[in-house]
C-alpha cells in the first residue's frame, strides 16, 4: 500500500512540480525517477505481481531518516503507522473517484449528482427535488450509497426511452387550446415550486400552450414522513382538481394568479402562499378567484365540497403514483412531450 499510496501523492503535487522544475530543473528530474518507480510499482499491483520492496523502502527511508538518528525506537512505530496511513490514504483516493463516477452518472441518468436530495447539487438541473429522509447512522448511510447505485442504473435506460405523454393516466388540469389537432404534452408542477412559476411563465411566453395540448398535472411534493415541501401546496392542488372536476379549464384560472400574479404590493401570489396565508386565507383568495372567474356561491360551495372529496385525496395519491413509482421523478418541474422527457427549468428550446 505504501507505493501505491506515494504514486497518488506524487501524482497530486506533479503539477507543482512541473511548474517549479522550469527554473530548477533538477527537481524535475528527481521527481520523474521516483514517479517512474511509483508507476512500476502500481502497475505490477493492478496486474497481481509483487511489487519491488525497494521503493517500498525506498519511501520509508526517505521518511525516517532523521528520526533514526535521534530516536531509533520509533522506527518500528512510525514504519506501522505510515502503513496505515497509506491504507486511508488509498481507501479515500478509491471512495473519492468511485463517488465522482456516482455523480457524472446520476447528472446524466437523473439530472442531478445527488440522488437523495437532487436540489442540493449546483450542477444539476433547476428543480424543486423530491427529497428522500436523511439516513439516521452510518449503517444506513452506506445502504443508501449502494441503493444511490441502483438508482441511477435503473435510470440509465430510460434516457434512451421514448415517451408517450398520453400512456401515463394522471388526473390533469386542462388548459384551453385553439389547436384541437395538436400533440399531447404532460407537465408536472408544484404550486408552491418557484422553478415551476418560472417555467410556466417561459412556456406561456414561448407559445407552449398553444403549440401542443398541455395536460397540466398539479402536485404537492412530500417527504418521507409526508410533510409537505411548500405550506399551502395541498389545498392549491385540491382546488385545482376540483375546479377542474366543476368546469374544465377553470383550474387555470388559479394556476395563472397563482403564477403570474401580484398583490396590491407587488408581492407574488405564490410567495404569499409559501410564506404568509395560512390554510383559511389560502382557501379565502382561491374562492375570490373563482368568483373572480364567474362563479356564484352555489358554484363555489361546490367546487370547495369537491375539494374535501375522498375522491380528490385519491387522485392526489394516483399522481403521487405515477410520478414517483412509476416515473421516479427527483424533481419537478418534468415535462413529456415530443416522445421525450424533461426535468428542470424549462426555455425556449
Amino acid at each position: 500500500m505504501v507505493c501505491i499510496a506515494a504514486f497518488i501523492i506524487l501524482a497530486i503535487i506533479g503539477v507543482f512540480v512541473a511548474i517549479i522544475s522550469i527554473f530548477k530543473p533538477k527537481v524535475g528530474k528527481a521527481y520523474w525517477k521516483m514517479f517512474k518507480k511509483a508507476w512500476g510499482c502500481v502497475s505490477k499491483k493492478v496486474r497481481l505481481q509483487k511489487c519491488e520492496t525497494g521503493f517500498k523502502d525506498d519511501v520509508k527511508n526517505t521518511l525516517l531518516s532523521r528520526v533514526i538518528v535521534k530516536h531509533p525506537n520509533w522506527v518500528k512505530p512510525l514504519s506501522v503507522i505510515i502503513e496505515v496511513l497509506s491504507v486511508i490514504i488509498v481507501v479515500i483516493v478509491i471512495w473519492a473517484v468511485l463517488t465522482a463516477i456516482k455523480s457524472l452518472l446520476a447528472i446524466w441518468a437523473l439530472g442531478s449528482c445527488n440522488v437523495t436530495k437532487p436540489s442540493a447539487c449546483s450542477m444539476g438541473a433547476e428543480v424543486c427535488s423530491i427529497d428522500e429522509s436523511e439516513p439516521s447512522n452510518a449503517l444506513e448511510a452506506t445502504g443508501r450509497w449502494f441503493t444511490e447505485w441502483g438508482e441511477i442504473f435503473e435510470a440509465i435506460p430510460d434516457k434512451f426511452k421514448t415517451y408517450n405523454a398520453e400512456d401515463y393516466n394522471f388526473n390533469y388540469v386542462t388548459v384551453p387550446s385553439t389547436n384541437a389537432e395538436a400533440s399531447v404534452a404532460v407537465d408536472i408542477f408544484d404550486p408552491g415550486c418557484s422553478v415551476c412559476m418560472i417555467s410556466y411563465r417561459n412556456q406561456k411566453a414561448a407559445g407552449f400552450f398553444d403549440e401542443y395540448n398541455v395536460r397540466l398535472v398539479p402536485f404537492a411534493i412530500q417527504d418521507a414522513d409526508n410533510n409537505y415541501k411548500f405550506k399551502n401546496s395541498e389545498i392549491a392542488v385540491r382546488y385545482m382538481l376540483a375546479a377542474e372536476q366543476f368546469k374544465s379549464g377553470l383550474a387555470v384560472e388559479l394556476l395563472d394568479h397563482i403564477f403570474t400574479g401580484k398583490n396590491s404590493e407587488g408581492i407574488s401570489y405564490q410567495n404569499k402562499f409559501n410564506e404568509d396565508y395560512s390554510h383559511d386565507e389560502a382557501v379565502a383568495k382561491l374562492e375570490a378567484w373563482l368568483a373572480e372567474a364567474g362563479l356564484d356561491k352555489d358554484g363555489i360551495k361546490e367546487v370547495r365540497e369537491i375539494a374535501n372529496y375522498p375522491e380528490i385525496t385519491d387522485k392526489m395519491n394516483e399522481n403521487r403514483d405515477i410520478i414517483e413509482d412509476q416515473l421516479k421523478v427527483k424533481g419537478i418541474p418534468t415535462m413529456i412531450f415530443d416522445g421525450k422527457r424533461h426535468t428542470g427549468l424549462w426555455e425556449n428550446m
